[in-house]
């Protein structure tokens, strides 16, 4: 049986994958579950709370404030603008 070769990217060693924060505007959201259903690295879950609206919202998950990418995959799915995604910039120090 021959052995299975994994691609892997000539630059792995000089990219650094992005850090985004989250933000999320409840009174907007309609329940849609798209950027809880959609998310790459499934950081969104549906909270037991509920808006003036009466849905059920997306909060970040316990123990995945840090998986966020930046895609904004979210904010683009979202038919309400609920949700949005901003990256996180880390300032270079100056040597």
């Amino acid at each position: 049986m021959a052995a299975v070769l994994s691609r892997q990217p000539l630059d792995k060693a000089t990219v650094s994958i992005p850090l985004g924060r989250i933000y999320i505007i409840p009174e907007r959201c309609k329940g849609c579950r798209f950027c809880i259903d959609f998310c790459p690295r499934d950081v969104l879950v549906e909270t037991t709370e509920m808006n003036a609206k009466g849905y059920h919202y997306p909060i970040v998950a316990e123990g995945k404030e840090d998986e966020c990418i930046a895609c904004q995959f979210c904010s683009i799915l979202c038919p309400e603008f609920a949700i949005y995604t901003e990256e996180i910039v880390e300032e270079e120090t100056a040597k």
